[in-house]
């Protein structure tokens, strides 16, 4: 199997995978956790990591006595905080150098950076925010905002909203409806459905980005 095919099987099977790991690591499955959304959301290279359905995943067996959902609550709060506070360092550290073959040159365009500087001094907020409910673009959002050189002050206060939301509403959601039968007995279904609805927006803004262009030439 490989990785790819690995990562979607533990995605689509996150339930399953979340049971192994709870029975064989007990309370260390809290650092797995942890390091997971960690590293989703503070390295720019891991933005296919499982996010939504991890939290979601993860309340729905705190309901079932597996974690306590105060210290879910905690550590995926923490690590989503500390991920994107990461990420923006590493983004103010060498968004402004990253080599013109390179795969971020593609995302993050030198030309561009001014512009991307003046957009996140003035509606940085409501993307950091926003992001949180978007994968791959959670990834970076941040990084994005540490080389365009956002007021970290201004970066750090969304950065925690962004989060606290985030965070509360997958894991509360999985925590009161992980268990109900329906959704219980269609998990990866519904785990999957939260991955949809958490791009259609990116895939939305994609298309019109694309019908603008096609219009304009």
């Amino acid at each position: 199997m490989s990785v790819i095919q690995g990562l979607i099987s533990f995605i689509i099977h996150i339930d399953t995978h979340l049971m192994e790991i709870i029975e064989m690591f007990g309370v260390w499955s809290y650092a797995i956790l942890f390091l997971i959304v960690f590293v989703e959301t503070g390295l720019v290279i891991f933005p296919f990591l499982p996010g939504d359905s991890l939290l979601f995943a993860s309340g729905a067996f705190a309901a079932m006595g597996s974690f306590h959902i105060i210290n879910l609550l905690i550590i995926f709060f923490s690590a989503a905080v500390i991920g994107d506070t990461v990420n923006y360092h590493i983004g103010k550290k060498v968004g402004t150098s990253i080599p013109a073959t390179s795969f971020l040159s593609k995302v993050i365009h030198q030309d561009r950076m001014k512009i991307a500087e003046d957009f996140f001094n003035k509606h940085g907020g409501k993307t950091i925010v926003i992001a949180r409910f978007m994968p791959f673009i959670r990834t970076f959002a941040p990084f994005i905002a540490g080389a365009s050189r956002m007021n970290y002050r201004y970066f750090i206060f969304y950065n925690i909203v962004g989060a606290a939301l985030w965070v509360g509403i997958c894991t509360i959601a999985g925590y009161l409806f992980g268990n109900i039968p329906i959704i219980k007995d269609n998990f990866s279904t519904v785990l999957l459905s939260i991955i949809f609805i958490s791009v259609l927006p990116a895939m939305v803004s994609l298309v019109r980005n694309q019908l603008a262009k096609a219009n304009e030439s």
